[in-house]
């Protein structure tokens, strides 16, 4: 007997016997078959209504390397299998087609991430220092860098000069701006000591 929705080479492999829908409507149930190529065989089920109508069919449930292993698989189907394979007849799966695809808004991705050095802070306090005496401020910021003393001038507002300008500088000269502003602040009440500070 050949399958109603096969090629025309498909045909019955296994008769299934009968099966209700969900719905309670009653089929009839084959297993059917046909070459997919020349040596690999496909198998899906077919459901006639038993009170009559249109057959309907699933879509291709196994690809088998051969007709033998095509009439096994039919074989051993499971009522709950084929009543899912029903179900899926039923209620076929609907793709929508895409909607055309917008033009990209960048020409590639974004660049990597950039990490953002933390800003450069002065590793000690002039003020705090100063009230040990002047000869200890000195003999601390001589042993700093000058990217330190730079620091210690931005981060303590010791000087309007840029920090371009100060850059260019020598360390004797940046040590001698910080102790001069730092005495001046002093002796003027401009500095008040923070509570780490004391």
């Amino acid at each position: 007997m050949d399958c109603k929705g096969g090629a025309a080479m498909a045909e019955v492999l296994h008769d299934l016997g009968r099966v209700i829908a969900a719905d309670g409507k009653t089929y009839h149930v084959r297993a059917c078959g046909s070459p997919l190529d020349d040596i690999r065989w496909q198998g899906w089920l077919e459901f006639e209504p038993a009170d009559g109508g249109e057959t309907i069919r699933s879509g291709r449930e196994t690809t088998q390397p051969n007709r033998a292993d095509t009439i096994y698989w039919a074989s051993g189907l499971s009522l709950v299998y084929i009543e899912g394979a029903l179900n899926r007849a039923l209620n076929p799966l609907v793709l929508t087609v895409a909607e055309a695809l917008a033009e990209p808004v960048f020409d590639g991705p974004a660049p990597p991430v950039r990490v953002r050095e933390a800003p450069d802070t002065s590793v000690l306090n002039p003020f705090s220092v100063y009230r040990k005496g002047e000869a200890v401020l000195r003999d601390q910021l001589h042993a700093l860098s000058a990217r330190h003393l730079v620091n210690i001038i931005r981060d303590h507002q010791l000087s309007e000069v840029p920090v371009d300008d100060l850059n260019t500088m020598a360390e004797a000269e940046l040590v001698e701006l910080i102790v001069a502003n730092v005495r001046i602040a002093v002796n003027q009440g401009a500095y008040v000591p923070k509570v780490d500070d004391a």
